[in-house]
């Protein structure tokens, strides 16, 4: 039986422009890139994969996504921080570098949503305690995120999920 999702595989426009960018804002290594930069497999600062996500240089002509709005395709991948001090820190991240495009409270998760340089979207979110989920286990509940009041209720360094 599957357990969890192990690692992802995007076409980007160039993977040297993914992999600093990984690197830099979201705390990923590299784990092995070719020197002309025609893929590089990275892993998350806290996993215990090979790799989390590849990417494959595709070239700069190489048109946008259109999934979801023409065409069938993948909407976002989603990261899990561990604490919502975590996920405060990856927002004011993302932020700082005018890639944030969002949050959202989703009643077992609290999520902040960003795009790549390709403009793609990933999801970074922290997995609320089982206990609270409340609704959240049967409806797919979409509100506003109130970092600072869920810090409050849970606290900063409260690892989430369980």
């Amino acid at each position: 039986m599957i357990t969890r999702l192990n690692h992802a595989v995007l076409y980007v426009r160039d993977a040297r422009v993914h992999q600093r960018f990984y690197e830099d804002v979201l705390g990923f290594s590299t784990v092995v890139a070719e020197p002309d930069g025609a893929y590089a497999f990275m892993r998350a600062a806290k996993s215990d994969n090979h790799h989390d996500i590849v990417f494959f240089t595709v070239g700069q002509s190489a048109s946008d996504s259109d999934a979801g709005r023409g065409s069938v395709g993948l909407y976002h991948i989603g990261w899990e921080v561990a604490t919502l001090a975590e996920l405060k820190e990856m927002k004011g991240r993302l932020e700082a570098c005018g890639a944030l495009v969002g949050a959202s409270d989703h009643g077992g998760n609290l999520s902040i949503y960003s795009r790549d340089p390709d403009g793609l979207e990933f999801e970074i979110m922290w997995l609320v305690p089982r206990s609270e989920w409340g609704e959240a286990e049967t409806e797919a509940l979409i509100r506003p995120l109130d970092l600072a009041a869920s810090i409050e209720r849970f606290g900063a360094d409260r690892v989430g999920g369980g």
